[in-house]
């Protein structure tokens, strides 16, 4: 009898992933996924999931917050995208389950935590089309043209956010930034009154700032970007990673009418995010735009130990910005 072949690693993305030769895909990290409640103990937050589309494959975690019920009360609408370098954790994992929780009872906020498909098995732009067709969705209720009733009941669609964090963070920035270019803009006229990007992961071909240029092909930012989108247009320096980058859209034209960003003092993507809000405030855009940054603290901090002081303490700020 034949011994089976080996398996072989074809592609890799250390310490994050590895697709091997007969096309299975190993997640080396990343959180659980857990169900969702029909009143969190914590937080008397209630969550549920719903399908947006079926092909291609995009759901969506709702979480409405513990609310008066003798009034048909509204409240305002966060549409999140979740981070794990395109590739990995889940709008239904542990992580961002807890955290969103959070979010919703802190800010008193119906949060649509998107599920975008992942890179590798789905190579961007993907995500960015999925997260797209969600945010049409959310919005397609505000002229009752859908049924979900948490939104319709609830959710008030003049007080209308979108946010993330790090690579959901790039793609709240690019889907602001296509509202305000295509015409017509979003479902039922919807503006985006703000974005909330968490430690933004953008990128370019030459460092910026403060950023070593030592190493700097080698950077994480780097190869994650040619892992999840290896065919990009222009590689690292495509509009969709480098804001920047040649051909990429004015700032000037992002659709929202505040931006709150956050850096960490310990986070490799800290000058990025100082970068971005500089070129956002020389663009010309009429918007308002405050730059939070948390010394002392990791990349994705406030996720990952959400009690600490200065995890209460930003989202206390982001509480306080989505109003």
């Amino acid at each position: 009898m034949a011994s089976a072949t080996p398996k072989e690693i074809v592609r890799e993305l250390p310490p994050l992933i590895r697709v091997y030769s007969d096309g299975t895909v190993e997640r080396l990290l990343g959180s659980p996924q857990v169900p969702p409640s029909l009143q969190d103990p914590q937080t008397l937050v209630s969550s549920k999931d719903i399908v947006i589309s079926e092909n291609p494959s995009i759901s969506a975690r709702l979480y409405l917050p513990k609310l008066n019920s003798h009034t048909a009360e509204k409240i305002p609408i966060l549409v999140y995208f979740h981070g794990g370098a395109f590739c990995l954790e889940s709008a239904f994992s542990f992580l961002h389950h807890r955290y969103i929780n959070i979010v919703a009872s802190e800010a008193k906020v119906v949060v649509v935590s998107v599920e975008y498909r992942l890179a590798p098995e789905n190579p961007l732009p993907a995500a960015y089309e999925d997260s797209w067709e969600a945010l049409k969705w959310v919005t397609s209720h505000s002229n009752n043209t859908n049924v979900e009733p948490w939104l319709i009941n609830h959710g008030d669609f003049s007080r209308f956010y979108i946010g993330g964090d790090t690579a959901g963070a790039n793609i709240a920035h690019n889907a602001a930034l296509r509202v305000g270019i295509e015409s017509g803009g979003l479902l039922g006229g919807v503006k985006i009154t703000g974005v909330v990007l968490a430690f933004p992961l953008f990128w370019s071909s030459e460092p910026v700032l403060s950023e070593p240029v030592e190493g700097f092909e080698e950077s994480s930012a780097m190869q994650v970007w040619r892992f999840v989108y290896p065919d990009a247009p222009h590689g690292i320096d495509n509009p969709l990673i480098n804001p920047l980058g040649g051909g990429a859209p004015s700032l000037a034209s992002l659709g929202c009418s505040k931006m709150l960003i956050f850096v960490a003092g310990k986070d490799d993507l800290r000058e990025r995010g100082v970068w971005y809000c500089d070129a956002v405030m020389e663009s010309g855009w009429e918007g308002d735009v405050e730059l939070v940054e948390v010394e002392g603290e990791e990349h994705c901090f406030q996720i990952y130990h959400p009690q600490t002081p200065n995890s209460k303490t930003f989202i206390t700020r982001v509480a306080s910005f989505l109003v």
